[in-house]
């Protein structure tokens, strides 16, 4: 990277927080309701990245289930309305995280949010947990036109946070993360946790906490 570093983008599912169990709940809910097998969560949280939408069609897909649009649509209303009864209360904060996330601001960095979650929803988990205040900015799928893995969800969040290229870079734990940071031409670094560990980077790239990240901020320009 070059020039000075002065933020993080970061993913939120999978990345900062561990929101498996109650998206897997929602979606469980709703299966179990209209009398198709449930899942164990393991296998729901291989479908989270895309978005709310491309999360049921897999799901559909996974079972056998018929994922005609009227059929997608009642699925997604339901899932969210599920989802939105409980959004956090088995949602956790990984370890470590939310201390590194003050180092991180302490250190100056700003800090902002890219996530396929629902704008409001990210919300409404970001207050559960207590996190809300430490990013300048979050934006949801919805609050874009064209979310991850498109760059344009990226770079949106950048706009902003009035971040000009080479500021900033991006931390996540999917394939589709390190696709929108590639669009963008941003730097990537992957967490251990979530899907991290499947992700391919090279190893300078691969974080053990966030609080490596403090690494950049010593290094001379370019």
């Amino acid at each position: 990277m070059s020039g000075e570093l002065k933020a993080v983008i970061f993913d939120l599912d999978g990345t900062l927080i561990d929101s498996a169990p109650d998206i897997a709940a929602a979606v469980n809910r709703h299966l179990s309701e209209t009398r198709w097998p449930t899942l164990d969560i393991d296998v729901i949280e291989g479908f989270i990245g895309f978005g709310p939408r491309r999360l049921i069609t897999d799901v559909f897909a996974h079972i056998g289930h018929p994922n005609d649009d009227a059929a997608i649509d009642r699925a997604l209303r339901a899932y969210l309305d599920n989802y939105r009864g409980d959004p956090a209360g088995r949602t956790r904060i990984f370890p470590k995280v939310r201390e590194d996330l003050d180092v991180l601001a302490a250190a100056g960095l700003r800090l902002g949010l890219c996530t396929n979650k629902p704008h409001g929803m990210t919300g409404r988990v970001l207050d559960a947990l207590g996190m809300a205040d430490l990013f300048d900015a979050a934006l949801g799928a919805d609050a874009v036109e064209n979310c991850k893995p498109h760059p344009d969800h990226l770079h949106a969040v950048a706009e902003r946070m009035r971040l000009s290229p080479g500021e900033w870079v991006y931390v996540g734990d999917t394939g589709v993360d390190q696709a929108a940071a590639r669009g963008a031409g941003v730097p990537f670094y992957v967490v251990p946790w979530g899907g991290g560990a499947a992700v391919s980077v090279a190893p300078e790239y691969r974080l053990t906490r966030l609080a490596d990240l403090l690494a950049l901020t010593r290094r001379a320009p370019s």
